[in-house]
């Protein structure tokens, strides 16, 4: 009987220690085990990663509709379009437009309120070799006329031809080269051809006389 109670003693003891142990807290050990995570490096969701900055796309020769689609994806102001000719007006439905020039250059940092500006030009049209270039440059201007006009040409003086014929009534011998007397649109070689013209007698201050003819100088030529 003294045996039996023994045995059912020790097995009411071994139960006791068999719950004991599977009563006992598992903290330490999880502590251990947060503990060595911790050691080896810190979670990566205890600090956020920063976020990438916006960057301005390269939006040249794309069209202002696709160019603008694009910028207005990062920035909240309104894109500045405008011609990059400056004497050609942007039309006011320019979708189709072409991008020259951008501002910010592709590449640069950009905030939401960054303001975007787009040179366009319209379809067919080349951009030009530099922003702010006119598409139809004006001609050069005229020079100013001089103050002082050119003088005109001197106007070649009339020649008197001298004869050598005969000064008497037959005009054979040589004669003098004088006085036309005011008859220098006419000319006769001598009397013979006066004469001939039917002009003679000549009178001075007839057309063809001259002193030359006038043998006697009696202010008639070809008299004799």
């Amino acid at each position: 009987m003294f045996v039996r109670r023994g045995a059912a003693a020790a097995v009411v003891v071994s139960a006791v220690l068999l719950l004991g142990a599977g009563c006992e807290d598992p903290a330490p050990k999880a502590a251990g085990s947060t503990a060595a995570a911790n050691k080896g490096g810190a979670s990566p969701s205890a600090t956020a990663s920063p976020s990438a900055a916006a960057v301005m796309p390269s939006v040249i020769g794309k069209k202002s509709t696709e160019a603008e689609a694009l910028v207005k994806a990062l920035v909240t102001r309104p894109v500045e379009a405008r011609g990059a000719y400056t004497d050609v007006t942007l039309a006011p439905d320019h979708g189709a437009w072409a991008v020259c020039f951008q501002t910010p250059a592709a590449g640069a940092a950009v905030a939401s309120d960054t303001a975007v500006e787009l040179s366009l030009v319209a379809p067919g049209t080349p951009c030009p070799e530099k922003a702010g270039a006119a598409l139809h440059p004006s001609k050069a201007p005229a020079p100013a006329p001089s103050a002082t006009p050119p003088k005109p040409a001197p106007k070649p003086k009339a020649t008197v031809p001298t004869d050598t014929g005969s000064t008497g009534g037959d005009g054979g011998g040589n004669g003098d080269s004088g006085s036309t007397g005011g008859g220098a649109d006419v000319y006769y070689a001598n009397c013979t051809a006066a004469k001939n013209a039917g002009a003679a007698p000549i009178r001075r201050g007839q057309p063809g006389y001259r002193s030359a003819l006038d043998r006697d100088n009696d202010g008639i030529a070809c008299d004799k």
